[in-house]
């Protein structure tokens, strides 16, 4: 219960709970949604990126497609 109430606690440390609601959460994500949008782009894990792994693989599955397609 001891953490249950830390979060409560820590919820209600948040302005424009009388305005807004629970939307006042939203820039909080909207700044959590960009931060994770900058790692996948810029952060490389060895040699790659999110989106050079994503394009790779779209590229693999068209290429297996044109090859069913004969």
């Amino acid at each position: 219960m001891l953490v249950k109430h830390k979060i409560q606690q820590l919820l209600r440390m948040v302005p424009g709970k009388q305005r807004f609601g629970v939307y006042r959460f939203l820039p909080l994500f909207f700044i959590l949604g960009g931060a994770m949008e900058w790692f996948m782009v810029r952060v490389r894990i060895g040699k790659e990126t999110f989106y050079d792994v994503y394009r790779r693989k779209q590229s693999e599955r068209q290429h297996e497609q044109n090859l069913e397609g004969r």
